[in-house]
């Protein structure tokens, strides 16, 4: 085949074009990485929920290209998880070699967390290191004290939460390290599941290195080199231009997590998370000082390699150059490098091993709402108001002998938005996954889903409405248990603009035998009897500017469409629906005058 552009050398400036072309060659290796990793997949988790990453890393551990359908928590770290193996090995006196898979999820370590594993190719080219091939995933179980990979919310310290792989080389220049694998496989519960998860990375990401060398192969190591120079340049620029447009200053906001409202502890409930933007011409600095202490002996601590940078990049990225205004943004490392994070050691943002990291999942999406809090002043059109909470629930039982384990992402929703409601039941900023399918739920593992629908009145009132959240009963088919990790039973996700507050969210046990306890929103795991419910209900988003001026055609679609009752319609509306959905607008715009005079 005929090469499409002429190769260059390092001192040549490559075309506009051919950069672009091989920017789209670069994405569509990630994507078809992770297509791969989905269909070869075993656990719902990542066939359904695509709670995994796959990416391209330069031989400087910059991100080259990332699938797009993968999560910003999946794939963002990975620059910082090939660091973490290149600091492991520096340290250890070990070297890449052509043929090695290294398996990696040190939370300290530029992981995410513990149960997100890489598997990573080193990419050789006429024998020289030119790059790395990557994929993450979030696997059903990883050996912590109880099932599961999330809802893990007492581990005492990091050796708690489960199997640590620093650097491991689970094939060393070609050759299969069975012992590894054993390992993994006697110390991992429903292991046929994750470690054919892993295996299925090994093949993605080899995959990802072939085509890569293929693409090196048509174009030339010089152009691909030029061309991803090029393409960081291009990013960071971009990144540059919309810092550059808010006006210098500072900016802050407070946010708060629930902690463990249950503990009598209080340096474990009701903890503060203190955001400051700081920007400056076309650079911009978010200082996290002021943010509680880390909590060290309960998972809730946020790695700031892997989950805390990851959280600010991700809102700065989507509220600073959104796709919708923007088009297509190359996500690649050029667009964090006008970026500057500061956390003080020992915060929860910052912790200090071996304090627990594994339930940092929630914290995380909080910071993430705290930032987009602290830019809304700065740029008011190009927020949401607050984003309600998820949870992560770890279900697990035995069956005919045999150990099972469901993870269940349960969705929150986003607030209100200029111009646009809030969007309902959906996974909020970096988590980003899908909800899984109630048939495939019912199908793989003893659950009966009883009930999924909207939470009527779930979400904060405005001009452009928070977003519904949900409501998921889940029942025991056999004994069983649960834990759960979640934020939002206390605080309020924040209205703005004169839009109300949302909703918190709510989690209920009700027993086979008809009673009910309101919990908390972590729980630990907990035995469930077969008939017994858990009903998780989640937060409804901030509502955005005066709800007074919410269209009073909106207000009726609301009502009939059962989101709303005729009584919130009338109270926060000043709307005057009646019971069979007949809009009265003079009455409604008398009621209006009187609530704004």
């Amino acid at each position: 085949m005929k090469n499409p552009a002429k190769r260059v050398t390092a001192r040549d400036t490559i075309n506009p074009v051919t950069a672009s072309v091989i920017q789209g060659a670069l994405e569509n290796v990630a994507m078809e990485m992770g297509y791969k990793l989905m269909r070869m997949s075993y656990s719902s988790i990542i066939r359904e929920s695509e709670d995994f990453g796959a990416a391209l890393v330069d031989r400087q551990c910059r991100q080259l290209c990332e699938s797009k359908q993968s999560t910003p928590l999946q794939s963002g770290p990975i620059p910082g998880y090939v660091r973490g193996i290149l600091r492991e090995f520096e340290k250890r006196g070990e070297s890449i070699r052509d043929g090695d898979v290294i398996m990696h999820n040190d939370a300290y370590g530029g992981a995410s967390h513990g149960p997100d594993v890489s598997f990573t190719v080193p990419v050789f080219y006429h024998d020289k290191l030119v790059g790395y091939s990557v994929t993450t995933a979030h696997h059903l179980d990883i050996g912590a004290l109880a099932p599961g990979s999330c809802g893990i919310v007492e581990a005492l310290d990091a050796y708690a939460e489960g199997l640590q792989f620093k650097a491991i080389k689970v094939y060393d220049e070609g050759k299969r390290n069975d012992a590894v694998w054993q390992i993994l496989r006697d110390n991992i519960r429903v292991s046929d599941l994750v470690v054919g998860d892993m295996e299925a990375q090994v093949a993605a990401s080899r995959i990802g290195a072939e085509r890569f060398v293929a693409l090196i192969d048509q174009y030339g190591l010089d152009t691909i080199d030029a061309a991803a120079e090029a393409l960081f340049n291009n990013s960071e620029r971009m990144m540059r231009d919309a810092i550059r447009k808010l006006p210098d200053g500072e900016y802050s906001a407070t946010g708060y997590i629930d902690g463990y409202l249950d503990d009598k502890d209080p340096s474990k409930r009701d903890l503060i998370l203190k955001v400051a933007i700081r920007v400056r011409g076309d650079e911009l600095t978010v200082d996290l000082t002021g943010t509680a202490p880390q909590v060290s002996d309960r998972p809730i601590n946020m790695p700031f390699e892997g989950t805390v940078d990851v959280a600010i990049w991700l809102v700065l990225r989507s509220v600073l150059l959104d796709s919708d205004v923007h088009g297509h943004i190359p996500q690649n490392s050029g667009l964090t490098r006008p970026i500057t994070i500061i956390a003080p050691e020992g915060c929860l943002a910052n912790p200090i091993f071996p304090a627990p990291t594994i339930a940092r999942f929630c914290p995380g999406n909080a910071l993430a709402d705290t930032v987009m809090k602290a830019l809304a002043p700065a740029v008011e059109k190009q927020v949401s108001a607050g984003i309600g909470n998820l949870k992560v629930i770890a279900f697990s039982g035995m069956e005919a002998g045999k150990q099972w384990v469901h993870m269940e992402i349960f969705e929150g929703s986003y607030g209100g938005r200029y111009g646009k409601d809030g969007m309902d039941a959906v996974d909020t900023l970096y988590a980003n996954t899908r909800n899984n399918p109630i048939e495939d739920i019912e199908s793989h593992v003893p659950l009966r889903v009883n009930r999924y629908e909207l939470r009527q009145d779930g979400g904060g009132y405005g001009r452009w409405r928070g977003g519904m959240s949900s409501i998921r009963d889940f029942t025991f088919l056999s004994d069983g248990a649960a834990a759960v990790e979640g934020e939002g039973h206390k605080y309020k996700p924040w209205g703005f603009k004169g839009g109300t507050d949302g909703r918190t969210a709510e989690l209920v046990f009700a027993s086979a035998n008809g009673e009910k306890i309101n919990m908390p929103s972590k729980v630990q795991h907990m035995p469930f009897g077969a008939g017994d419910t858990l009903s998780c209900i989640g937060a409804g988003g901030g509502g955005y500017e005066n709800p007074l001026d919410r269209d009073l055609d909106q207000v009726q679609d609301d009502v009939l469409d059962d989101l709303y009752s005729v009584e919130v319609a009338r109270e926060h509306y000043g709307t005057v629906i009646s019971t069979d959905g007949t809009l009265d607008r003079e009455a409604s715009g008398l009621l209006r005058k009187r609530r704004k005079g």
